[in-house]
């Protein structure tokens, strides 16, 4: 079984609903997965927007996500001990949700999942969502995406 990531929110292709957006509680999606590769030993997931104007923005990477998850649940915390979040392209820890500009058109936006061969990533604590997607790239055995849109 391949890796598969959804989210009860939205499905891939479908707008994201506006409380997961900053025009609403800008709150991160509830994600589940299935079908990880039994080789996994933790998760990590990014999410960017290759639709902005300035080129891909970044707006979380949460990780530290133990082997036996298959979930996160709607509006992980940037202070939760649960799980680490890097520090995304509006300068804040955490998650920023979909906030294109307006009349800009839809914009899509990219959750992945990575299965990594590591048990967590070394990152500091003021790592950004660029080096979590490079390292996680790095030791990623297999990648799903998800993708919803958003318009202003």
């Amino acid at each position: 079984m391949a890796l598969r990531l959804t989210s009860s929110a939205f499905d891939t292709g479908s707008q994201i609903p506006g409380r997961f957006t900053c025009d609403g509680d800008d709150y991160s999606p509830p994600l589940a997965w299935s079908g990880a590769p039994p080789a996994a030993r933790s998760f990590a997931v990014v999410c960017r927007d290759p639709d902005a104007p300035g080129g891909v923005w970044y707006h979380w990477a949460a990780f530290g996500i133990p082997r036996k998850s298959n979930s996160l649940a709607e509006h992980c915390l940037a202070g939760s001990t649960a799980l680490r979040q890097a520090v995304n392209d509006f300068g804040k820890k955490g998650y920023g949700g979909p906030c294109p500009p307006r009349g800009h058109g839809p914009h899509h936006y990219h959750f992945t999942l990575y299965a990594l061969d590591v048990d967590h990533i070394d990152a500091s604590s003021s790592a950004h969502c660029r080096d979590i997607e490079k390292t996680a790239k790095a030791h990623a055995i297999e990648t799903a995406e998800l993708i919803g849109t958003y318009e202003r």
